[in-house]
This record gives structure tokens, C-alpha cells and sequence, in this order.
């Protein structure tokens, strides 16, 4: 089972990249690109398996319809002012693989898709797709999870934790370990948490944009997930 789950990650980011890109101006919007069913194939080949590698004993896998992430940065608007950016996306998959002693797997892994990004402004959104984030170039945010601080061992279960999630980010073509500070339950094989982590966009080759009514715009980027993860039978 854990090999499988490894594998509809693997299947979940290839479907996600192959989504035809949207062309168009500055102006367009791009369409949400739902997430799709996947099907698991022979063909996959990240897992958790490998002579070498620990043999996983529990694992989630993310539930999308339930989960999100969000992005939020401080911008300065022509006529407006000072106000904050807001965009979100659904399009999130992954799954969480831990040894017996609760160490995350090299498969603990999390994908969302950029393309999909809405906000408020169809404007902001046609930019960073097409300029700020190129998202048909780099659709896709992934992180790898490689310790969790705050816990001695598995989740206690119905007991609200604080911990923090660390691994390697990649987004816009380049990888950076980041901390995600985090607030999690598990009830019922069910986990139930939010992250945040912040980076600042020249670490990851993004610059900020300054373009029509944008009179400013701050460089850090606070990232918010909400996530649902359901245990595998």
C-alpha cells in the first residue's frame, strides 16, 4: 500500500503538468485546472520502496477537496494604498509516509499547482502567471518533508500539537529548506492542520512586480495551507 501511495503522487504531478498551458495578455485569467482522479500505474516510480530505504508504517494521503493554500503579500496601490495581496488555490495533493517511529519518508511530498491561483483581481492573476511565478514554465510548488520538530513519535491522537514541518521547496525552479510552523490534530485517522511559512521572492529568482497601478510591493510572501489528510487502509 505504501508503495501505491507513493505512486499516486507521482501520477498526481504528472497529470497536473500536463494540463495544456492557457495562452493570452496581461489581462487574461487563467481557468482553474481541477485535480485530477488518478490512476495508479506500473509505470510510476517514486515510492518508499528500495533496499536501503525504512519500511513505512503509516501514512495520509492529502484530501484536496478539503485543502488549500494561500498566498498573501503587502502591496502598494495607485488611488488605494497600502493593502495586502490575497490568492488561493485548491489544486493540492500529496501524502505523508512515517517509519515506526515517526520519522517522515523520503515520499512524504506535497504538490500544488500555481497555474490555478485565484485572486481578486483578474489582472494580478494573468500577471503573476504569465510573468512574476511563469507558471507554464514552473507549474508546479512541491515540498518535501524530511523532520518534524515537536514530536518524539506519532501523533497523539485527539490531542491539538504544535509543531514544525521542515523540508526542501521548490518553486520557480529553485529548492530551499523552509520551516512551516504548524498546528495539527488527528481524530479518527484524520489530520487536521494549518502551516505557515514565509520566504522572501529573490531566493527563489522572483521578482516582484511593478507594473500599472502596483506602486509597490513587498518582497516576503507569507504562504498559508490548510490541510486535511485522511490515513491509508
Amino acid at each position: 500500500m505504501p508503495g501505491r501511495l507513493g505512486r499516486l503522487l507521482f501520477i498526481g504531478v504528472v497529470a497536473v503538468c500536463a494540463v495544456p498551458g492557457l495562452a493570452g495578455a496581461q489581462d487574461a485569467t487563467p481557468e482553474p485546472v481541477a485535480t485530477p482522479d488518478f490512476t495508479v500505474t506500473e509505470a510510476a516510480t517514486i515510492t518508499c520502496e528500495g533496499e536501503d530505504a525504512p519500511k513505512p508504517a503509516l501514512g495520509y494521503v492529502i484530501d484536496p477537496a478539503q485543502s488549500m493554500l494561500r498566498y498573501r503579500v503587502r502591496e502598494e496601490l495607485m488611488s488605494i494604498g497600502a493593502t495586502t495581496a490575497v490568492g488561493e488555490t485548491s489544486s493540492v495533493i500529496g501524502q505523508f509516509i512515517f517509519d515506526a517511529e515517526g520519522n517522515p519518508l523520503p515520499c512524504s511530498q506535497i504538490a500544488v499547482d500555481l497555474r490555478t491561483l485565484k485572486s481578486d483581481s483578474s489582472r494580478r492573476d494573468g500577471y503573476l502567471y504569465n510573468n512574476t511565478l511563469e507558471s507554464e514554465t514552473y507549474p508546479l510548488a512541491i515540498f518535501v518533508l524530511s523532520e518534524v520538530e515537536g514530536l518524539d513519535g506519532p501523533m497523539p491522537e485527539g490531542e491539538e500539537v504544535d509543531i514544525t514541518l521542515i523540508g526542501n521547496f521548490t518553486v520557480h525552479g529553485v529548492t530551499k529548506l523552509v520551516r512551516w510552523q504548524t498546528t495539527a490534530t488527528l481524530e479518527d485517522g484524520v489530520i487536521t492542520g494549518t502551516a505557515v511559512t514565509q520566504f522572501e521572492m529573490p531566493d527563489f529568482g522572483i521578482t516582484p512586480p511593478k507594473v500599472g497601478p502596483v506602486l509597490g510591493l513587498s518582497e516576503t510572501v507569507q504562504l498559508e495551507a490548510e490541510i486535511v489528510a485522511k490515513t491509508t487502509e
